[in-house]
């Protein structure tokens, strides 16, 4: 067998093993999400959340009947969180526009994340919440498809609704961390695009 021929089989061989990786690589993907989207399912089935006390401040009146929520009194506080499967959760964050409606974890870590989006930093009392994800299709991958205009709720774990209204989206590098929680933002969701090459942030205000 001559050395071009020898070489050719070899490049035919690499070629099928990089085939093989790519169609793995792409299954696996496909699991990991199904496996993101049973795990969140299952949390928002467990999640019970009350009923909503006071959706904005301008509904407050003297009327002793009408609850004040605690976070109007001390915005400071800790926000609640309710326990499921050993994991605190504050909430769950709504974006009716691309049909999610997911549960929020107290705070971020790499193995949190492959269970359900989490607190990246900040609160919903001082209009600073930062939301982290992974990228799966039933979690923040559709963030890119929102647009200026439409609406993200967030529900915290006493029931209180905060409304809020996207205003842009921003595509950082992993390296931008500073400018990740840079400007006056209500609410931040963010997430890495396909091969973590950069970050997706959508910039939303409170409505």
């Amino acid at each position: 067998m001559s050395k071009r021929r020898k070489l050719g089989i070899v490049f035919i061989l690499i070629g099928i093993v990089f085939i093989l990786c790519a169609v793995g690589l792409v299954i696996y993907n496909i699991w990991d999400d199904n496996r993101a989207q049973e795990s969140v399912k299952s949390v928002l089935e467990e999640l019970k959340l009350p009923e909503k006390t006071v959706e904005a401040e301008d509904k407050i009146s003297d009327d002793p009947e009408v609850t004040i929520p605690d976070y109007l009194l001390d915005p400071n506080r800790e926000m609640p969180t309710i326990t499921v499967d050993g994991y605190k959760y504050i909430g769950k964050v709504t974006v009716p526009s691309i049909e999610l409606e997911l549960p929020v974890m107290d705070k971020w870590d790499y193995v949190r994340l492959r269970k359900a989006p989490c607190r990246y930093s900040g609160s919903v009392y001082l209009n600073n919440l930062i939301i982290c994800a992974h990228n799966y299709a039933s979690v923040f991958g559709r963030l890119k498809n929102l647009s200026a205009g439409d609406l993200v709720i967030f529900t915290d774990a006493e029931g209180n609704v905060f409304r809020y209204e996207v205003e842009q989206l921003e595509t950082l590098s992993p390296s931008q961390v500073k400018d990740m929680k840079s400007g006056d933002w209500d609410l931040t969701l963010f997430t890495c695009t396909v091969g973590a090459l950069k970050r997706v942030a959508v910039r939303c205000e409170r409505i």
